[in-house]
C-alpha cells in the first residue's frame, strides 16, 4: 500500500475510534523473532501498521550483499501475517517521518532496544504516543538464517 492510500485508511479508521499500533524493519528473511515482534506489537491497539525498509536503506543500513530478498517479497510476507493490517514500504534510514504523519498510539520496538535506546522515542513522546518493548527473544541474525 502506497503511503498515500495508508494515511487515507488512517484517518478512517481514526474517525471510527480505531487505534494503532505500529512496527518497523528490514524483515529480510523472516525468523521466530519477528513472529513474537508482530505478535506483541498487534496486541498493543486495535490496528498494525509494520513499515518495511525498502531495498536501497536496507542496502544502505546493512551493507554490501543485503537485502537478501527484495522489498516487494518481504512486504507480501509480512502481509501475510494475519494480525498485520497494514504494510507499508519506506525509503527513509529511520522511520520518524512516518511515526509524525501517522501518530500511532504505539511504537513497538523488539526486546533489543531499551526505553533509553528507542532511537524514535523523542519524536514518540512529542506527539503523545508511547513506545512499547516486545518480544521474548530474537531468532538468528540474518546471516546465519541463510
Amino acid at each position: 500500500m502506497s503511503e498515500a492510500e495508508l494515511i487515507v485508511r488512517v484517518r478512517a479508521d481514526r474517525a471510527a475510534g480505531l487505534t494503532y499500533s505500529f512496527a518497523n524493519g528490514c524483515f529480510d528473511v523472516l525468523h521466530v523473532g519477528h513472529v513474537r515482534y508482530l505478535t506483541g506489537a498487534a496486541a498493543q491497539a486495535d490496528r498494525l501498521i509494520v513499515a518495511i525498509n525498502d531495498d536501497a536503506s536496507v542496502a544502505a543500513l546493512k551493507g554490501a550483499g543485503r537485502p537478501v530478498q527484495a522489498a516487494t517479497d518481504r512486504a507480501d510476507l509480512i502481509a501475510a501475517f494475519r494480525v498485520v493490517d497494514y504494510v507499508v514500504l519506506f525509503s527513509d534510514l529511520t522511520v520518524e517521518r512516518l511515526l509524525t504523519t501517522l501518530r500511532p498510539e504505539v511504537h513497538c520496538k523488539g526486546c533489543d532496544y531499551t526505553v533509553e535506546t528507542v532511537p524514535e522515542r523523542g519524536v514518540v513522546l512529542a506527539y503523545g504516543g508511547g513506545a512499547g518493548l516486545l518480544g521474548a527473544g530474537k531468532g538468528p541474525p540474518t546471516p546465519a538464517a541463510t
